[in-house]
């Protein structure tokens, strides 16, 4: 497998996160976001929408497949390799996880994307303070929300669900790292932070973050 990613981008770091706690090795390839290397001919033969990341493996027939948007890469990963497995086995419990990564996921990443921030700047002539205001506005209060689903809830356990890591914690943990490097407010979310540091223990957590990446600058 070959993965097209960038360090800092909190939705490569999920799927490194799940390529890990799953125990599969890939190749590296690093995209640099801020140098637009994803504008490239190059990657877009890769992916046309010329994001990260991007899951490259082989294909029937000897052709490769190429799988993008993080949600359909880590359930990907997980029906092919069930172990060990980042949903729940029940229904109910399955959808709860993917509503509390889509709260992530969904509602939070796409308002603060690199793609948002430079059309605020560029386009909009927002100021740089600005920008930073809108930045934690989105993930301070979208955090609360999360904080919601999992503060006193009974299927959470030392991870989002439970207490193994699964897909929601692949989802937290990125855009925590995010938040902490925006200087965005945390203190409003105790039961976000615990897991936080829960997954943070981990190495599947810990060796993929951005500064264990190659590409880290």
């Amino acid at each position: 497998m070959r993965l097209y990613n960038y360090f800092r981008s909190s939705a490569s770091y999920r799927v490194r996160i799940a390529l890990a706690l799953k125990g599969l090795s890939y190749e590296y390839v690093a995209v640099h976001l801020v140098k637009n290397e994803q504008l490239s001919e190059s990657f877009r033969a890769v992916a046309p929408a010329q994001l990260v990341p991007a899951l490259v493996l082989d294909g029937e027939g000897g052709g490769e497949a190429v799988l993008t948007q993080t949600m359909a890469i880590i359930e990907y990963l997980d029906e092919t390799h069930p172990e060990p497995p980042l949903l729940p086995k029940d229904a109910i419990g399955r959808a709860r996880v993917r509503a509390i990564a889509l709260d992530m996921a969904c509602e939070i990443h796409p308002l603060d994307n690199l793609r948002v921030l430079r059309y605020l700047v560029k386009e909009m002539g927002v100021s740089e303070d600005d920008k930073n205001r809108w930045y934690r506005h989105w993930v301070e209060t979208g955090l609360e929300i999360v904080e919601r689903q999992l503060a006193g809830h009974a299927a959470t356990g030392r991870f989002c669900h439970g207490d193994s890591p699964g897909l929601a914690d692949c989802v937290l943990v990125p855009q925590i790292h995010n938040a902490r490097r925006m200087d965005c407010r945390l203190d409003h979310v105790p039961t976000v932070m615990r897991i936080f540091e829960t997954c943070m223990a981990e190495p599947a957590f810990a060796t993929t973050q951005p500064s264990a990446c190659p590409d880290a600058t």
